[in-house]
């Protein structure tokens, strides 16, 4: 007996901001983004009901807070939960960022003493690909937002249609619609 799954997925693409819509926005004047998101003691959690990803990209920021704004509100992904530091809000002690179409990656804020001295580790190159229908509209939301394009759209041999962009600290994220194997 054959199994099929469907692997349909919709296209997710940017739309204004509804004043009255509280579940997620961009601020136009920062670029900040929001997701359903609630903060808890310091600690901003999200109810949303997602498959939680078995592998998580990891990606340290010298300065977390405009890293945030840029992965939310250009980009597109949600905060799932943010953890502040409790001598310094400014910093991030953990986060959780998903992606519209599944998935995820933790951010945080890059320092010696944080993630168990990993030192060396913390200052690693790195590039993460999330998985997307609709590239070209994160194209177009990194354009807009006046955002590096590291590589523009294009389509590759192995039937991929790709586009790279750099966030505020270099880091490239590689937008594209091969789902794996």
């Amino acid at each position: 007996m054959t199994e099929t799954t469907d692997t349909t997925h919709t296209a997710h693409t940017a739309a204004a901001p509804d004043p009255a819509d509280t579940t997620g926005t961009v601020d136009a004047a920062t670029g900040a983004g929001t997701g359903p998101a609630t903060e808890l003691s310091g600690r901003t959690t999200s109810d949303d009901a997602v498959a939680r990803p078995g592998v998580w990209p990891g990606v340290l920021y010298d300065d977390i807070t405009p890293a945030r704004r840029f992965l939310t509100g250009v980009l597109g992904f949600t905060e799932a939960l943010i953890v502040p530091d409790g001598d310094d809000r400014d910093r991030v002690v953990h986060g959780e960022l998903r992606w519209p179409e599944g998935g995820g990656v933790m951010i945080g804020s890059r320092r010696p003493e944080a993630h168990d001295g990993a030192g060396a580790a913390q200052q690693a190159p790195q590039w993460i690909y999330v998985v997307t229908t609709d590239p070209d509209a994160v194209y177009e939301r990194a354009l807009a937002a006046g955002a590096v394009v590291a590589q523009e759209p294009h389509d590759t041999d192995y039937g991929s249609r790709n586009v790279a962009i750099a966030d505020p600290e270099g880091t490239v994220w590689v937008f594209g619609t091969y789902p794996g194997t």
